[in-house]
């Protein structure tokens, strides 16, 4: 698609929404990925060919100097470089600086055709409004200062200061209108960054990482969106109270949980119960506000201000200069989130966080209390498992173990079956005392990160004994996982070393679990066998557990070996 396709099927609401395709087709045609860049340097070119062609066939125009001319040409080259760069890289883009460049062009442009006389003098709101709308209020007012700076600059240098009132006209044009750009710009970002954090809170994490995993989700978002240094979450927990901290990824913290009394906690409950807080303690060179700390309770429409007193004593507490804070909408208990920032906040930070809060944590409810519901429900069938597996897997093979035994003794020490047959009622005795613990286990539920570990080589030196295979498992740099994953991952990796056990004939394989990126790695491979490369496959069970957990597999089948690549988001 070109960047005039773009433009005409971004800019025709008159068209109506219907195509022999449907209406995904239609969302597609309408709103292609690349859309906004080939727009972006689609316009850059075609202004500077009508730059070329207003000197071409244009009289009114006069160039300061006899190669002027070269100025355009340049500038025309480097638009049409810009757009075969962005054709050729998927995803190429630029930043601020590539605005103030084209500003730097456009007051070539200027002073090259007559200064403040100069029709070129409008090109100058194609970056102002390009930079407003892509990177928001602060970029854009930055380039309109910068543009009437280039102006006069380039007013002065081509020696036409003697139409000082057409000077004076363009520069507040150029403020007045590229101020409000970039005011309709800001608002415009700041729009889509709301929207795009309202979606991702809407999409909750996967239930089966439960619901701590589902919050510290959650206040990592948000205190990416504030660009914030600390959330802290203050729940009640019965009598005491939990407090869950997340730092920014830019400060190297982790998250951190701990239970805390009421009375540790006081200070941090110093304020009005359902109101949004906004503190943004004293100004660092104007001295302090007229209201630095400003609530607005539930139901109200006006901001009233509050003694900043007890919020100093927050800030204080949370090593803070200033924060926001909005109450949580517990059904049971109460709790309060806390953002803080080194940047001076702003109310409509306040009243947004209470936004997210009143959408995000009355769901973040329900699913606990179905989590509940289900951990519950599946605790009493794995009672029930439990017991049939007792009575109809662990009996019979006790009865195995029994007759095997039998048999040895009628065999007598100087049969030469006799050592097989204790062999075999050594391994009958370790399944029967492995199927005990797992039934145990499985009864109460217990399935623990390092428990994992402990299972996982169990499984190892099981397979070791029986098939000959020697199993290396690395799960140092593993992450701390909860059980529900957990149980899921012990079947995964199962799965893929008894595929090695059974469809290989390889007598070693290395499991190795890590974190990457967020997310758990797993990888388990093999060496070749001796006929070459193995085909393509897909563990189907495996790939179903994984796309269950919403992650990824991907297998590599060559001359080196076999290896599933495997990825989990924890």
């Amino acid at each position: 698609m070109s960047w005039i396709d773009s433009i005409v099927l971004t800019v025709s609401p008159d068209k109506p929404a219907t195509s022999p395709d449907g209406p995904s087709a239609i969302a597609t045609r309408i709103a292609p990925p690349g859309a906004e860049v080939w727009m972006v340097f689609g316009m850059r070119l075609l202004l500077a060919v009508s730059a070329l062609l207003t000197l071409y066939i244009g009289s009114g125009v006069v160039l300061t100097g006899r190669w002027s001319w070269l100025i355009f040409a340049a500038y025309t080259l480097h638009s049409l470089t810009l757009l075969v760069i962005a054709h050729y890289r998927a995803g190429f883009w630029h930043g601020p600086a590539m605005y103030w460049v084209d500003l730097g062009w456009y007051g070539l442009m200027v002073w090259a055709s007559g200064g403040a006389s100069s029709p070129f003098v409008a090109f100058i709101f194609f970056a102002i409004l390009a930079a407003s709308f892509r990177h928001g209020f602060d970029t854009g007012a930055k380039l309109t200062l910068g543009s009437a700076i280039v102006i006069t600059a380039a007013v002065f240098a081509g020696r036409s200061a003697v139409v000082l009132h057409l000077l004076l006209l363009r520069a507040t044009f150029v403020l007045a209108l590229g101020y409000m750009i970039a005011f309709w710009g800001g608002l415009a970002v700041e729009q889509r960054r709301r929207l795009a954090l309202l979606r991702d809170v809407s999409r909750l994490s996967n239930p089966r990482f439960g619901v701590q995993h589902t919050l510290d989700s959650l206040m990592e978002k948000i205190l990416r969106f504030y660009g914030g240094t600390t959330c802290v979450l203050l729940t009640q927990d019965g009598d005491d109270w939990m407090l869950t901290t997340v730092q920014h990824p830019n400060q190297g913290g982790a998250i951190t949980r701990s239970r805390v009394a009421a009375a540790a906690v006081e200070p941090l409950l110093d304020l009005e119960g359902g109101a949004a807080v906004l503190y943004r303690g004293p100004a660092r060179l104007f001295g302090p506000d007229r209201a630095p700390a400003v609530q607005l309770a539930s139901g109200a429409t006006a901001w009233r201000a509050i003694d900043p007193s007890g919020c100093a004593a927050i800030a204080d507490l949370l090593d803070a200069r200033s924060f926001i804070a909005a109450p949580l909408p517990l059904r049971k208990g109460s709790g309060r989130l806390f953002v803080t920032a080194s940047e001076r906040l702003r109310r409509n930070d306040a009243s947004f966080l209470n936004h997210i809060v009143q959408q995000a944590f009355p769901v973040i409810e329900t699913i606990e209390l179905l989590d509940r519901l289900a951990s519950e429900a599946a605790f009493r069938e794995r009672q029930t498992i439990a017991r049939d597996l007792h009575d109809s897997t662990i009996q019979p093979y006790i009865g195995l173990r029994h007759a095997v035994a039998a048999i040895r003794n009628q065999a007598g020490a100087d049969n030469p079956v006799t050592p097989e047959l204790e062999r075999l009622v050594d391994m009958c005795s370790d399944v029967v005392t492995d199927m005990r613990r797992f039934a145990h286990q499985f009864k109460s539920g217990r399935q623990q990160e390092p428990e994992l570990q402990v299972a996982l080589r169990r499984q190892i030196d099981k397979v070791r004994t029986f098939y000959d295979v020697d199993v290396k498992l690395d799960a140092q740099a593993a992450p701390a996982i909860n059980d529900r994953m957990a149980a899921q991952v012990f079947q995964i990796v199962t799965e893929g070393v008894n595929n090695i056990c059974k469809h290989t004939r390889a007598k070693q394989a290395t499991v190795t679990m890590s974190e990457d990126e967020g997310q758990l790695a797993i990888a388990i491979a093999n060496p070749p066998d001796e006929g070459g490369a193995p085909a393509a496959f897909v563990p189907v069970s495996i790939a179903e557990r994984v796309q269950g957990l919403g992650g990824t597999l991907d297998v590599e089948a060559t001359a080196q070996g076999t290896r599933l690549r495997i990825r989990v988001p924890i």
